[in-house]
């Protein structure tokens, strides 16, 4: 299982926040770009980064900081956050981005999704944020109709090799990960599956790398000093 440590973006500053709260961000770094260097220090060889800004209003924001993380720590980098547009989608990939993320597009936007799998196919990922069973959009502001089970469905019929779910109840809340929830995603689809919020221990790491499943993303634990990177991208061979 690939460890990917996180960094959320706004207004160029590595920040967090809690269950998707834009009103409770904290900051943990004015330089993004010095935060992916000790990533690449401790062992990293894979980066997620989130546009918070893109998320909210579908207009990605962070484009400059992200350019610079990736000048800082040549990374298998994944981005998400507000992409909604093919020319989006390019603007990424063309700045060597391994991976890029469509989230809410991916929801309200059917058509855009199977055009962007069409032209880039394994490049093109798909966030999933869960909220009480259904899924959120629009950087977690809004709850769709459209239950998990039936999201992935979909998904693993339009092909989609990878996607990242996360449960909005347990990011940034250190309450641990919802093993329940991706073990039983994990044994019912065929797809990558990269489990996000509320990785807080090394047991969390091993339960999930135990699953086989394809990654688990870090976050808050990582700042606050809760997980060694180090170790944990050791646990989770």
């Amino acid at each position: 299982m690939y460890i990917y440590p996180a960094i959320d973006l706004y207004g160029g500053k590595a920040v967090r926040l809690y269950q998707g709260d834009y009103a409770r961000m904290t900051v943990y770094s004015e330089n993004p770009a010095n935060v992916a260097r000790d990533f690449a220090a401790a062992g990293a060889k894979h980066i997620h980064l989130v546009d918070l800004e893109g998320a909210k209003t579908g207009k990605p924001a962070n484009l400059a900081a992200i350019r610079e993380i990736m000048d800082a720590a040549p990374l298998f980098t994944e981005v998400g956050g507000g992409i909604r547009t093919l020319d989006t989608v390019e603007s990424y990939l063309a700045i060597g981005v391994g991976r890029v993320i469509l989230g809410t597009a991916a929801v309200t936007d059917p058509a855009f999704l199977e055009a962007a799998l069409a032209q880039y196919g394994k490049k093109i990922a798909v966030g999933v944020d869960i909220q009480d069973g259904f899924v959120a959009i629009k950087g977690w502001t809004e709850k769709s109709q459209i239950t998990a089970p039936d999201f992935f469905e979909q998904m693993q019929r339009l092909g989609v090799k990878t996607v990242i779910c996360t449960d909005i109840s347990r990011d940034g809340a250190m309450k641990g990960t919802n093993r329940e929830l991706y073990r039983a995603l994990s044994q019912r689809y065929a797809i990558d599956l990269i489990a996000s919020g509320g990785v807080s221990t090394l047991e969390d790491v091993a339960a999930l790398r135990d699953m086989n499943l394809h990654g688990a993303i870090i976050g808050k634990a990582y700042y606050i000093g809760a997980i060694d990177l180090k170790t944990a991208i050791e646990v989770a061979l």
